[in-house]
């Protein structure tokens, strides 16, 4: 099965940036899809962006222009960069990939203080 570790969550200041890294571990080295969802209180859990391994990209319309999505295949790594932070942008961030079946990450905090 495939393990999902997310890093890089903290506290940050609105007009700030945040890189936010999952990880990919186990027996399954070839993932289709990887990508972020978001979950802030009180809110349901939200797509944030995706992107396949042949580079096909989806973004959210509140994060795009934003938010960056990257991949790193050969070491099955996926990257959030989050430029101009907004408070509505705090939430828990939860790494996703999809091989077969959905896998889930144990989720980051990112916290954006106005």
């Amino acid at each position: 099965q495939v393990q999902l570790v997310e890093s890089g969550g903290g506290l940050v200041q609105a007009g700030g940036s945040l890189s936010v890294s999952c990880a990919a571990s186990g027996s399954i080295f070839s993932i289709n899809t990887m990508g972020w969802y978001r979950q802030a209180p009180g809110k349901q859990r939200e797509l944030v962006a995706l992107k396949t391994s042949g580079g096909r990209t989806n973004y959210a319309d509140s994060v795009e222009g934003r938010f960056t999505i990257s991949r790193d295949n050969a070491k099955n790594m996926v990257y959030l960069q989050k430029n101009n932070l907004k408070p509505e942008d705090t939430a828990v961030y939860y790494c996703y990939a999809y091989w077969g079946r959905a896998y889930w990450g144990q989720g980051t905090q990112v916290t954006v203080s106005s």
